[in-house]
């Protein structure tokens, strides 16, 4: 059995916010052309993603929300629902194919065909709340994919590690309380989306980091925080948002992790999925603006999830 699945679709680079826009098209091409520099393309499964139905996105948003996004939807040009989050024409079917691939990942993984899963996808989501796209985010991609394991295949643990240097409000708004959910996140704090920083639930856990907060105090929240409630909590798969923009050449933030912290990350969560979930894991690109930064550390995480 191949250990990883790569799931994308080409929609997810005709999503287009302008092009001076960070969240850029370059993001997707830079990880697979680095992918194929490394050599390593080969090791991976790959598969398109679906557009996600309706009654995927219906268990984690509103059907005013998904109604709000499609009215919005440009025919030509660039739609603004935000100052940071547009829609060009092609920006619908990308939104539903990034929530798509995670129900993918979730059957593939629980399927046994895979032990894990990476979704190289955008429009991202872990920014987009119950009823409110925001922070480049339209759909909840991993809060879908969550929902679609406890939903279709009767999970009733899951956790959801966001190490994306901004906090996943999003998520937090959509699972907070939510007892089958456990949520644990790092992010720089005070930073956009100014949220996090007090534990919204119990099924919250919030580490935030200061600006220049580097790869120690990262491994310790891991550790010392994260690793000790996973445990406890015991989840039956886990799913990661994962965001590379707390790298140190990410100017979008003020973080310092490289390329071995997020290995490292990876390696203490497939510990974690090989003792309680069977080794099920489905990552899901979030944030990670600098081309070059991003790819190497998509890569540093894809040679652990696949074992390479």
């Amino acid at each position: 059995m191949t250990a990883t699945a790569f799931i994308t679709h080409r929609d997810c680079q005709l999503h287009d916010m302008g092009s001076y826009h960070p969240e850029s098209p370059a993001r997707l091409t830079a990880i697979s052309d680095h992918l194929i520099a490394q050599g390593i393309d080969a090791y991976f499964t790959y598969h398109d993603a679906p557009l996600a139905t309706f009654e995927q996105l219906l268990r984690v948003h509103p059907a005013s929300h998904l109604e709000r996004i499609k009215r919005a939807s440009p025919e030509q040009g660039i739609a603004h629902l935000d100052p940071d989050t547009a829609m060009c024409p092609h920006t619908w079917s990308a939104a539903l194919r990034s929530a798509g691939a995670g129900c993918m990942a979730v059957d593939l993984v629980m399927g046994h065909e895979v032990q894990n899963a990476f979704c190289a996808i955008r429009p991202p989501g872990h920014h987009a709340e119950r009823a409110n796209p925001m922070g480049f985010c339209f759909f909840n991609n991993v809060a879908v994919a969550a929902a679609h394991a406890i939903e279709v295949h009767g999970l009733e643990r899951v956790a959801i590690i966001d190490f994306d240097v901004h906090h996943g409000n999003g998520t937090e708004d959509i699972f907070k309380g939510n007892d089958k959910v456990l949520m644990c996140s790092i992010f720089q704090h005070p930073f956009y989306p100014y949220s996090g920083s007090d534990n919204a639930a119990e099924n919250m856990v919030n580490v935030p980091l200061p600006a220049g907060s580097g790869g120690e105090e990262f491994r310790g929240a891991v550790a010392d925080v994260w690793l000790p409630r996973l445990n406890d909590f015991k989840p039956q798969m886990i799913f990661i948002s994962a965001g590379f923009d707390a790298h140190y050449e990410d100017d979008m933030g003020g973080m310092k992790l490289f390329e071995k912290d997020y290995a490292w990350a990876t390696e203490q969560l497939k510990a974690v999925a090989a003792k309680h979930a069977e080794h099920r894991i489905v990552s899901m690109l979030e944030g990670g603006y600098v081309l070059s930064a991003l790819a190497r550390s998509v890569g540093a995480h894809l040679r652990v999830l696949a074992d390479l």
